[in-house]
């Protein structure tokens, strides 16, 4: 096949490139109005960033993904990624990023599989900043087997009753409303992940009770453990169709993993450029100590290892935006994005050495944050499962 390159198709990509840099400089500008001593404080004593939420409510970044109809900007998964790595980027972090995230990716089902009503009462709500909602699916006896939920549905009187535990539930200390997964009939050896439901209701504080979970980095934003007793639903809280739950939640896992590889590689770059300008400043034995190769080299090899995995992750944002088959390229994303960011940031606490301590250089916080996500949202492990056995064709070992 024959690829032929015109003037327009030059123009094209160079006018998709300035309205990419124009995303980029908007958001920067933005995020870095709220400086790393911001976040250390907000980390430091959990205080919930809500100022820093209103400053990109009101320059209608929450709505980054949701339709113009319904209240938001209707941009594509990669303009809200390249977002999304600018906030990290500016030292905020996964902090900052799941401050905005959270605006991002859950509302994905709502958007694609609610009703009308559903979407005309809500989406603007939470583009606009005034609706603050979490997501149920993790449990503590399934791990990553979402097959195995046991939070149960039940219809009664008119109304559903939902009941179980979920485990790991970011923003639920703040949320007025949870799209919580449970399933509304017994598990199937044969469907396994048929008969899970979601449902869009009320965050009832008389019925559920909200655990914050202590941890040990991204403190600004709450995670809990929900006691779950009689919530209450309407068939009008029914996102879809009763039954395919599972299956919306699918159409949402790509561009989860896709932003959080954005993000590790914003908060990997934060990390790199801090210890570049300690390897410059940092005088020992008459010299700077990036002179030295065992400094300057890894910090070399995590600039060459972000610049890929952001190639990996900018294709994969634009297939899906494309409407394209993204699996692979989002998987990958997710696992590269993640090991550039965190080699990033270990090989910043190296290059301070004995500093790499102290909470003033931020590096520390950097290096918490970046650890995260090597275990979530999905293992690096659970991705190559996936790339072994969907791409490559091997059996499957779990």
């Amino acid at each position: 096949m024959t690829v032929t390159v015109t003037s327009a198709s030059i123009g094209a990509a160079d006018e998709k490139q300035e309205h990419y840099n124009l995303i980029r400089q908007s958001a920067r500008a933005l995020a870095d109005k709220f400086g790393d001593s911001y976040w250390s404080n907000c980390d430091k004593n959990k205080i919930y960033p809500w100022d820093f939420i209103k400053a990109f409510a009101e320059n209608g970044w929450l709505g980054s993904m949701i339709p113009e109809e319904y209240g938001g900007m209707g941009l594509g998964l990669t303009e809200a990624a390249i977002m999304l790595h600018e906030v990290a980027a500016s030292g905020g972090g996964a902090n900052a990023a799941s401050a905005i995230h959270f605006y991002i990716f859950p509302p994905g089902p709502i958007i694609r599989h609610g009703s009308e009503e559903m979407k005309r009462a809500f989406l603007p709500k939470i583009a606009s900043g005034e609706l603050l909602m979490c997501f149920g699916v993790t449990e503590p006896d399934a791990g990553t087997d979402t097959s195995r939920i046991k939070t149960f549905a039940k219809k009664e009187g008119g109304k559903w009753l939902i009941n179980g535990r979920k485990v790991w539930i970011t923003n639920a200390g703040n949320a007025q409303k949870i799209l919580v997964l449970a399933r509304t009939s017994p598990r199937d050896d044969k469907k396994p992940f048929s008969g899970m439901t979601l449902f869009f209701t009320d965050l009832d504080r008389s019925r559920v009770e909200v655990t914050p979970i202590d941890k040990m980095a991204r403190n600004a934003i709450d995670t809990n453990e929900l006691l779950i007793e009689n919530l209450e639903a309407r068939d009008e809280d029914v996102v879809g169709e009763v039954g395919k739950g599972f299956y919306y939640l699918l159409d949402g896992l790509n561009p989860e993993r896709i932003v959080v590889a954005f993000e590790q590689i914003g908060l990997g770059r934060a990390a790199l450029n801090r210890a570049v300008t300690y390897a410059n400043e940092r005088i020992i034995f008459d010299r700077p100590i990036g002179q030295n190769q065992s400094i300057a080299h890894p910090l070399a090899d995590s600039w060459i290892r972000l610049q890929a995995a952001e190639m990996v992750a900018m294709k994969a944002a634009q297939l899906f935006d494309a409407g394209q088959e993204c699996g692979a390229e989002a998987n990958a994303a997710k696992f590269l994005g993640t090991e550039a960011g965190f080699d990033a940031c270990d090989r910043a606490m190296q290059t301070l050495g004995g500093y790499c301590y102290a909470t003033e250089y931020h590096v520390e916080r950097y290096w918490r944050e970046a650890r995260l996500l090597k275990i979530a949202p999905i293992s690096q492990t659970m991705v190559l499962n996936f790339i072994a056995t969907k791409i490559l064709g091997l059996p499957k070992s779990y």
